[in-house]
């Protein structure tokens, strides 16, 4: 496999109206996502609700996405867990079930330190030979993964990639500075998709993907073409949309969305619930004016 690249589907994990996987919609978005060209999928993530998925449904998320995508895709799993001994055993899961790379948040709630934070990835990535791609999200996991931590990570060989959501575009262009070539940097925040596109980030971990693949492989490929008047058209196109995704309540829109373009969303996991009345209304509204129905 080579380098990863390019605008990837972070998806959301379909459930039935009892909270039950949905294998066949998820199977059909994975496929519907390819045939709109988009460069790869993300499963068992942020957006995928991993953090409500029990273990048996994460690996089983895993398995259908690897097997549906059929390597017609890079797949990157999300394997990560509060302890590193769980982390590394998901990691392998991935590996051996044909990931492509692993998706690996901070440890969340226990809040550790920049060394320990160090020692996690450090044994993670020595133990299982897979492209790692670090996650920083602050506002969910409660701890930062500063700028020098990266830097010390990206001597490490399989360390690869890192989706930087702070929402701070000045620590894309540290993260470039202290790592040169050692780390790929891709945009974790899908309001900020062009300004890092434009730094030179490789990739896009987008959950709008989910509703508006085709729009937003486009975004990419245009910058990738050197086509900027054309890229910043269409990015101040979908900003609108981009930013009341980045709002708040993320999932319960993203799966919305995909419910009004006829996609399989569902609704998302409780403690979390659908969007009301006039929320739907207000997004429906929204995708009506970007052209998306």
């Amino acid at each position: 496999m080579g380098k990863l690249r390019g605008t990837f589907a972070v998806m959301v994990t379909p459930f039935t109206q009892d909270e039950q996987l949905d294998e066949k919609g998820f199977r059909k978005n994975i496929s519907w996502y390819i045939e709109e060209g988009i460069h790869g999928v993300i499963c068992a993530a942020s957006t995928s609700e991993f953090a409500s998925l029990s273990d048996e449904e994460l690996r089983r998320s895993i398995d259908i996405t690897v097997e549906q995508v059929n390597g017609r895709v890079p797949v990157i799993a999300g394997t990560a867990a509060n302890s590193t001994r769980k982390t590394i055993e998901m990691t392998r899961y991935a590996k051996n079930a044909g990931a492509d790379a692993a998706l690996i948040v901070a440890p969340f709630y226990g809040l550790p330190n920049q060394e320990e934070l160090y020692q996690h990835y450090k044994s993670i990535a020595e133990t299982v030979d897979i492209p790692i791609m670090l996650y920083n999200n602050p506002w969910y996991s409660g701890v930062d993964m500063l700028s020098s931590l990266i830097e010390r990570l990206s001597t490490i060989d399989n360390i690869s990639y890192i989706k930087e959501s702070t929402g701070d575009i000045k620590r894309v262009h540290e993260i470039m500075r202290r790592c040169s070539d050692r780390i790929d940097v891709w945009c974790g925040w899908d309001d900020l998709a062009l300004e890092c596109f434009f730094m030179g980030c490789g990739g896009w971990v987008c959950p709008t993907a989910n509703f508006m693949p085709k729009m937003t492989v486009e975004l990419f490929t245009l910058v990738e073409n050197r086509e900027y008047n054309k890229a910043k058209e269409l990015y101040f196109k979908m900003l609108p949309l981009l930013n009341y995704m980045e709002a708040g309540q993320l999932l319960g829109k993203v799966k919305e969305a995909m419910n009004i373009i006829g996609r399989t969303g569902g609704k998302p996991r409780r403690p979390f619930l659908p969007l009301t009345d006039s929320q739907k209304a207000e997004l429906r509204k929204m995708l009506k004016e970007v052209g998306l129905i």
